[in-house]
């Protein structure tokens, strides 16, 4: 089977087999595909996402808040 992914809405996870692409049904079931492409464009629609950079690197993590960080 072969289903175009342009416009499928879905969550990256971590697994204990790498990052995963979830995708829900309207059920609440899932399918995690492995991600192999090598260059996809991504969108960040979560507003609990946060940029950090500091003298550790660069990283994309939850927010301060729900990190418990005091700013």
């Amino acid at each position: 089977m072969r289903l175009s992914a342009e416009g499928v809405s879905g969550i990256i996870i971590w697994t204990a087999d790498g990052y995963k692409f979830r995708v829900y049904a309207d059920d609440h079931e899932f399918t995690d595909y492995d991600i192999l492409h090598s260059d996809l464009g991504v969108t960040i629609t979560d507003s609990d996402a946060t940029f950090y950079s500091d003298d550790t690197g660069n990283r994309l993590d939850h927010s301060p808040t729900t990190l418990g960080i005091k700013e």
